[in-house]
């Protein structure tokens, strides 16, 4: 990594790594899922095979190659894939919109091992800027903050006085967590919660871009596809265990549930092909990424959805056992697609679409 960008290029073997890690990784999973803890071991695990900063520092035009970490990774552990996509959303956002001295900065913490992650969520009236004797200061909270006792830093957005939205590159100590109201089935293991950041001064070293660069498009609409790619990661492990499930209980040999394990690889391929088209248009920085984007939250989605019940009849009372890995995969991935305004994201799409016509210039087939 350097002051100027911190894309690097990553070579094959780390992808190969994390696929021969997955089974450790799982089995670390079950482990948090259990306890609730934050998986620490799934973060080490990460780092040891070189996949963590690698993949937080890709270049643009390797997203493809990111793509894979993600949805690899959302196959053991969706928590934990969870989590990743966070550091890996950070480390772009400084990248792109950082100063020297911030990039600098960034380069000292990842080699410190200090994990990263994006809040945007908030109560009412929602993370301010205010004006005080003693300089500008924080006022409020998030709520659902990804990783808020085990992250080292935040990029939040906070209004100022002035009513814009500014990022701000945030410090986090677990003593101003409480994850008391996380009493979730799924996800149990991202170390979630509120997070207060009143009276945290903010220098000028903490304030990150300009005023709007948070929701600059394509990237801010379009960057929503490493989300889909651990939700479709957690999508295809099922799909997995239901044929492993089939080959185990003869169930392979009966047509009809042949007919339901075709649907569930139909949904899996058809969300894995537009989170791949979606990664690949944001890379490219084009426009038509927002639209595609934003139906790509739908159709994975709903990929999840069908999936998850088709698993769930085929397999019947064990699917629920609380040890069972699709129980856990299940739990964790209905919790996760729950994700702000799905009607609002199709709805813009279609929106989009139909102003641009583009069956008839065909620019996407």
């Amino acid at each position: 990594m350097n002051a100027i960008s911190l894309s690097i290029e990553v070579e094959a073997p780390p992808l190969v790594a994390l696929v021969e890690a997955l089974d450790e990784l799982a089995m670390a999973a079950a482990a948090c899922d259990r306890t609730g803890a934050f998986p620490a071991e799934g973060v080490a695990i990460l780092r040891r095979i070189g996949v963590l900063d690698a993949f937080a520092g890709l270049a643009e035009s390797q997203a493809l190659e990111l793509f894979d970490a993600l949805r690899l990774i959302g196959r053991a552990d969706l928590s934990l894939g969870r989590i990743f996509e966070g550091h890996v959303n950070a480390v772009r956002l400084i990248d792109w919109y950082g100063d020297e001295a911030q990039k600098r900065t960034l380069a000292e913490d990842i080699a410190q091992r200090r994990l990263f992650g994006v809040w945007a969520t908030e109560p009412p009236p929602g993370v301010r800027i205010l004006d005080t004797p003693e300089g500008p200061m924080l006022d409020g909270a998030k709520s659902f903050a990804t990783g808020a006792l085990a992250i080292q830093r935040a990029i939040i957005t906070a209004r100022a006085v002035d009513g814009h939205k500014h990022l701000v590159i945030a410090p986090v100590t677990a003593e101003r967590a409480d994850a008391s109201g996380w009493r979730t089935r799924g996800m149990r293991a991202t170390g979630s919660g509120l997070y207060d950041f009143t009276g945290v001064a903010v220098s000028p070293s903490m304030r990150l871009g300009g005023v709007g660069d948070y929701e600059r498009e394509p990237r801010f609409t379009g960057g929503a596809w490493r989300f889909t790619a651990v939700q479709l990661g957690g999508v295809e492990q099922l799909v997995i265990l239901l044929r492993d499930h089939m080959r185990r209980s003869g169930a392979a040999d009966d047509p009809v549930q042949r007919a339901h394990f075709a649907r569930a690889v139909v949904q899996a391929r058809t969300a894995n092909l537009w989170v791949r088209e979606a990664a690949r248009l944001t890379a490219a920085q084009d426009v038509a990424a927002v639209p595609l984007t934003s139906m790509t939250r739908g159709v994975v989605e709903r990929a999840g959805l069908e999936v998850m019940e088709i698993v769930a009849r085929a397999i019947g009372t064990r699917a629920f056992f609380d040890d069972q890995e699709v129980d856990r995969i299940t739990r964790d991935l209905g919790l996760y697609l729950r994700q702000a305004h799905p009607d609002k994201a199709v709805d813009r799409a279609a929106e989009s679409w139909l102003e641009a016509d583009p069956w008839r210039s065909d620019p996407w087939w």
